[in-house]
């Protein structure tokens, strides 16, 4: 499959498109400081391959998809909802369990955005519904929330960076942080270097880094690639996906 998807993005490399228009909230970890249009409808979807090692056990975890849906409400707001199905595979006992994780709602707003300054500020909030399959529900309400700020360095290069917390129902909860520069190679293809992290429970430092290529096959259509590590812990991921915008006017 990720063979075949590769394959349709390099010939994909040699079609002519249209100016940047899209912009998303993957594959990086930072989500953007912008919201889509009013009255637009965004959907950003993917698969991910990753593995993972703490105290001795070692897992292997399969999204397919994972798929954020975002509809633009009113200019500067968005509602926005997360679904995936995953597969966790225990790699020493053999167990798996595959299932439906739980449902995301959520939105983000703009807090500033001028023609004439180059930076975005935004704010995001999810609400987790315990709503997934029993062995992958966290079984409580949760919350994600992140504050998201962003600036162009120039025509091609910018930087976007994420500060958060996150709540589970249980302990002191999580500080989450990101930061990706984003450099456009052409009008066609984006890349992007990306350190992040979180601080668990309030206590235990997470750290990460993940790259990715993005390839705009319209204005409204992208296609990815990115894969991440580990920095202080064993982690690894691979993830291919895409991402299209409707708006009113392709609609009618």
């Amino acid at each position: 499959m990720i063979r075949v998807i590769i394959f349709v993005m390099l010939l994909l490399i040699n079609l002519s498109i249209n100016a940047q228009a899209i912009i998303t909230d993957r594959p990086d970890q930072t989500e953007s400081s912008s919201t889509v249009p009013k009255g637009s409808f965004q959907i950003e979807t993917g698969v991910l391959f990753g593995s993972s090692k703490s105290e001795g056990i070692s897992l292997r975890q399969t999204l397919a998809p994972s798929t954020l849906f975002r509809y633009g409400i009113t200019k500067g707001i968005e509602l926005r909802l997360v679904n995936q199905f995953e597969s966790i595979k225990n790699k020493t006992s053999s167990e798996k369990v595959n299932g439906i994780s739980d449902l995301e709602i959520g939105t983000k707003f703009q807090i500033f955005q001028r023609k004439d300054v180059n930076t975005e500020i935004a704010f995001l909030t999810h609400l987790i519904l315990p709503t997934g399959t029993k062995e992958l529900t966290i079984d409580r309400l949760g919350t994600i929330n992140k504050l998201s700020i962003s600036h162009s360095i120039s025509e091609k290069v910018g930087i976007g960076y994420n500060i958060g917390y996150d709540y589970f129902g249980v302990g002191k909860g999580n500080l989450t942080y990101s930061v990706a520069l984003g450099i456009g190679i052409n009008n066609k293809i984006g890349v992007y270097l990306e350190p992040y992290g979180n601080l668990i429970d309030l206590d235990q430092h997470e750290a990460s880094f993940d790259a990715g290529i993005t390839y705009l096959v319209k204005d409204n259509f992208q296609l990815d690639v990115s894969f991440g590590t580990g920095l202080n812990h064993t982690m690894n991921y691979f993830s291919v996906g895409a991402s299209i915008n409707i708006s009113k006017t392709e609609k009618e």
